[in-house]
């Protein structure tokens, strides 16, 4: 399944010059169509997450996410116009002339289902696969778990490179678009074929013990407070429920919260979704003092999300070769790949070497530098778009892809640094309610927020553009639009978000540092 998996990601990675190109698509529409499908990729690890703690397990989820990967799959190959057009009347040819109504129903329901497949995929897969390595409801011991890690990493590791290398090498010289996504379909069949054959053979681990979500406990906490919305808290705080001795932690702010943990004149059990304990009233207040400070981030979930869109649209109207020989496009998405990855492992080691007393200040300088380091890559788009343009604007050809390699390095550059920084922040501070698993999702989440906000500010930047009778920035085709003066807008407003997350991370700070304890 993992192998096939990358086959898949590379193929999804030419859907914005496939609606472009044969569907004849606006950059702003075939963007936002991209950008919608990447944020369902990054937001569902939340909402099956939660089912997985809840009502699922991760041997459910990986058959889900399978089945639903090469249904998507097989919807997108079939969406091209020569696999359906004997049967619906269009001509087979891949243009915007052949596509009808049929083709669009196909796409639009392929995308939901490889974004939750992909999903399911990423949170689930690796975890299934250590369940295979424990005995009864635990990992045998430390041992075999750092044995299993490390034999995942050097199996997985040559096998992924040789489908990483097939993926990018040979995808983009299959012309057709029906092979093109139609071969990674096959393959996942195949792949979904081959597991549920030996599905029988595999441990099944029931959901996990307890089955109570840190995410339904938030929502709880928050329902249980606004359906008691006009009680009054009380001035003692020994009269809420469940605070047993001196050591229970109950801090002063956000006390509207306290609410949830009023006892009424009810029996308990009936009070299931209006009473909740003091320490997951606790647990909330440590969620709401993080939500500032994850909104900050959402900016840099728009810069991250340039490669799925407009970077892969500017490869397509840029010279491919290198000394006469034609690169496939994927090769820089693959490099950029390479330097998040090589990047990350050698931060990982050196960061706690340089940073042991004071990780959660090197989290912060790290995502100020990350930010940093987001304005030159925005900058350094805009200036080579501008020269692309130039190229156009005279005809003297087009612009070697390989002038977006700076961009692409410090996008990667820019990531690692971010993902990184955000562990160190978070893995220490609020460490009972944020852990280690859900930090990943954590950042998932604001990635995909990005991209949604990427086209709603493509969408408000198009429309503030075109005021006073200009031009709108974003027209049919990448040669008539001015993605540079985006590029210009993006970098702005990093540096404008950066002295936001400045001031939210030091209140917050402030506000739990000064709090303190009710003590009864």
């Amino acid at each position: 399944l993992l192998w096939f998996d990358i086959i898949a990601l590379y193929a999804i990675w030419m859907l914005m010059p496939y609606l472009s190109s044969v569907w004849d698509v606006s950059i702003s529409r075939a963007a936002a169509i991209v950008n919608i499908f990447w944020s369902f990729v990054l937001l569902s690890p939340f909402f099956i997450a939660i089912l997985i703690d809840t009502v699922m397990c991760y041997y459910w989820s990986v058959i889900v996410s399978t089945v639903s990967l090469s249904a998507g799959l097989g919807f997108l190959a079939m969406s091209t116009p020569p696999v359906l057009a004997h049967i619906s009347g269009n001509c087979s040819e891949y243009s915007a002339e052949c596509i009808g109504q049929g083709q669009r129903v196909l796409l639009y329901m392929s995308l939901p289902l490889i974004a939750f497949g992909m999903a399911g995929h990423f949170d689930s897969l690796y975890e299934f696969m250590r369940e295979q390595f424990r005995k009864g409801e635990a990992i045998i011991d430390d041992r075999i778990s750092m044995e299993f890690d490390g034999l995942v990493l050097r199996f997985s590791g040559l096998s992924s490179s040789v489908f990483t290398l097939i993926a990018v090498l040979g995808l983009p010289y299959i012309k057709p678009w029906s092979l093109r996504f139609g071969i990674p379909a096959i393959c996942s069949l195949v792949a979904a074929v081959l597991f549920f054959s030996a599905a029988s053979t595999f441990k099944f681990i029931g959901r996990p013990i307890g089955g109570v979500s840190p995410f339904m406990t938030f929502f709880k906490v928050l329902f249980a407070a606004f359906s008691k919305l006009f009680y009054t808290i009380p001035t003692d705080a020994w009269e809420l429920y469940e605070i047993q001795d001196n050591s229970q932690l109950h801090f002063n702010s956000g006390r509207w919260l306290d609410k949830a943990a009023i006892v009424i004149p009810k029996p308990i059990p009936e009070q299931t979704w209006r009473l909740c304990r003091v320490t997951q009233v606790e647990e909330a207040k440590a969620i709401t003092r993080m939500i500032p400070v994850w909104m900050t981030f959402v900016l840099c979930g728009v810069v991250s999300s340039m490669p799925y869109t407009f970077f892969m649209e500017q490869l397509d109207h840029m010279n491919p070769k290198i000394v006469g020989v034609k690169v496939p496009i994927l090769v820089l998405i693959w490099f950029q790949s390479k330097v998040i990855q090589h990047c990350t492992l050698v931060c990982i080691r050196i960061q706690p070497n340089l940073f042991v007393s004071r990780v959660r200040m090197s989290g912060f300088v790290g995502i100020v530098i990350s930010m940093i380091v987001a304005i030159l890559c925005c900058i350094t788009c805009a200036k080579v778009e501008s020269q692309r343009l130039d190229h156009v604007r005279k005809q003297v050809g087009s612009l070697s892809m390989f002038m977006l390699l700076p961009q692409m390095i410090l996008l990667g550059v820019f990531r690692f640094i971010f993902d990184v920084s955000v562990l160190c922040l978070f893995s220490v501070k609020d460490s009972d309610v944020v852990m280690d698993r859900y930090l990943p999702i954590f950042i998932s989440c604001v990635l995909g927020v990005g991209c949604l906000a990427n086209s709603v500010l493509v969408f408000v930047v198009g429309k503030i553009s075109e005021r006073g009778g200009k031009m709108n920035w974003f027209q049919h085709d990448l040669d008539q639009s001015r993605l540079d003066k985006y590029y210009y807008t993006l970098a702005w407003l990093m540096a404008l978000y950066r002295e936001i997350y400045s001031t939210c991370y030091f209140s917050t700070n402030q506000e739990r540092d000064e709090d303190s304890f009710v003590t009864g």
